[in-house]
């Protein structure tokens, strides 16, 4: 893939798997495990839970002044009568998991591509540069009403499955028919199964229902033993209507006229789609989870670099 394809928006209606596999070469120049001040100024005051990579129980030993008050064994406190804390062995590897909305709320763009291929790009991008960086590799894809959950492991065979569940998820939308009731929160259940401690979870989604209190539930959970990153899928209809004028917008069964021109209509939808974002960066921030924008105007590779990007060399004058 040449440079100036990934430089680029994605495009289309529908992904194509030979796409997401060729991304595999641009993917070496991200690293996921470098967070940069930008990523960490996205945070917010609020700094996550989450204590670096997957760690594994090793032993329990007497408690020692510094040691974090978390990690105390109570029961052996209990039988002996005095403090004992209990000290893990640090993963060499970490599971990344890929969460990947493919739902009908995604099958929708005015410019370059629909934000389900705009996030099906964007997860090939993370899986590849995950791989390449040596760690285990897994990921769920879910379209509202059912889910496919991949398991990580360090292996190219692992990401070509899980392209390939993206990318037959992309194909069947849009979905007749969709039978959970809050399909975002169900997704997060899904995810807490197989989410172990130290995971970093890559959320890909325009996180329509992440507001109600059980899905607030479950990123609390979440974000309380793994490094969560969301990655918000827009299109810039869906901030400001298109100028003054008449539209004919369809669903891909029924086709409707808008009308612009209604100055208190432009606000009031503005004003609606800015509340809803700033409403979701609020409840992340909360949870110590950083918040990337991603738009069908943008090129994928181009926001993965803007955070994740090796350092540029300074030339010399």
């Amino acid at each position: 893939m040449h440079l100036a394809d990934v430089n680029s928006p994605a495009r289309g209606a529908y992904v194509q798997l030979e796409q997401l596999i060729a991304l595999r070469f641009p993917a070496r120049q991200l690293q996921l495990t470098r967070r940069n001040r930008a990523l960490n100024a996205l945070t917010g005051p609020n700094k996550s839970n989450f204590r670096g990579r997957g760690i594994d129980f090793e032993e329990v030993r007497n408690y020692q002044p510094g040691d974090d008050i978390r990690t105390i064994d109570w029961r052996v406190t209990a039988r002996t009568g005095s403090a004992h804390t209990k000290l893990f062995r640090e993963e060499r590897e970490r599971p990344v998991l890929v969460v990947v909305d493919q739902r009908n709320s995604m099958f929708f763009g005015s410019t370059n591509c629909f934000k389900s291929v705009l996030a099906a790009h964007l997860a090939s991008l993370v899986a590849w540069s995950a791989l390449v960086g040596g760690d285990r590799v897994g990921g769920l894809v879910f379209d509202g009403a059912q889910h496919r959950d991949i398991r990580p492991r360090r292996s190219r065979k692992t990401v070509l499955a899980l392209l390939s569940q993206i990318a037959r998820y992309n194909r069947a939308l849009p979905r007749e028919r969709v039978d959970e009731p809050q399909p975002f929160a169900a997704m997060l259940a899904n995810l807490r199964r197989i989410a172990r401690p130290g995971s970093s979870v890559f959320l890909l989604s325009d996180f329509r229902g992440a507001s109600t209190a059980r899905a607030q539930e479950h990123l609390f959970q979440l974000a309380q033993h793994a490094q969560v990153t969301a990655i918000a899928c827009a299109d810039p209809l869906e901030a400001e209507l298109p100028r003054a004028g008449r539209y004919t917008v369809t669903n891909g069964v029924e086709c409707s006229e808008l009308h612009t021109a209604d100055r208190h209509l432009r606000s009031a939808y503005r004003q609606r789609s800015t509340q809803q974002h700033d409403t979701l960066l609020q409840t992340l921030q909360r949870l110590g989870i950083p918040l990337l924008d991603a738009t069908t105007e943008g090129a994928p590779f181009g926001l993965l670099q803007q955070y994740y990007g090796q350092s540029a060399r300074v030339r010399p004058r």
